[in-house]
């Protein structure tokens, strides 16, 4: 098997594995699952990820590095602090049960019991509060925002939208989108000096 062949066999069985657990969630994942979605040998698989926690993490980093490509894309822009902030919680904001959300849920609570998802979990989700920080620190020094402690700010930000994410994407109807959205801008803009309708 050539080296491309390999990448994109190995990029195949992530995008199965993603989707066998989005259905089966992580603690219910089993290798020969995978290997049953994609049409290939249990041997394969381990070929490829040699444990079933290895696997599990790989497609967890795989299915959240398709959000942080997002957040890249947003980081690298040339737009304004106050713009790239409007991105991100944009971002941010579930977009429905059936979401990306579900697997950071579920990821996090897997982290808790299997070490080699815990840690990609955290180096995934402290690259979302780096950025937040990075922008929030952008605004203070061009004078948008009036913060004392950006990674305070971002840290306090992300766990009201983490609480409210987990909310909005496991309890059906308990809030809105919009009351999500209201919600975070208001407590953004108390961090950061701001106007809740600057973050519309």
């Amino acid at each position: 098997m050539t080296r491309r062949a390999a990448e994109i066999r190995l990029d195949a069985l992530l995008r199965t594995a993603c989707d066998v657990i989005v259905e089966r969630g992580l603690a219910n994942t089993r290798t020969a699952d995978v290997a049953q979605a994609a049409g290939v040998s249990q041997a394969l698989v381990f070929y490829h990820f040699a444990t079933k926690d290895r696997l599990l993490a790989q497609a967890f980093a795989y299915a959240v590095e398709q959000d942080l490509a997002r957040l890249d894309a947003v980081m690298r822009s040339s737009a304004s602090p106050l713009t790239k902030l409007r991105r991100i919680l944009k971002l941010y904001t579930p977009a429905g049960r059936a979401t990306s959300w579900s697997l950071w849920i579920d990821g996090w609570a897997e982290s808790l019991r299997t070490p080699e998802l815990e840690k990609v979990s955290r180096r995934l989700d402290l690259r979302w509060r780096e950025d937040l920080a990075s922008v929030i620190s952008d605004g203070v020094a061009d004078g948008t925002f009036e913060c004392a402690d950006p990674a305070g700010a971002a840290w306090r930000i992300s766990a009201v939208m983490d609480g409210l994410a987990v909310q909005f994407a496991v309890h059906d109807r308990v809030i809105s989108r919009r009351q999500f959205t209201d919600w975070i801008r208001l407590v953004a803009a108390r961090e950061l000096g701001l106007a809740p309708q600057q973050l519309d």
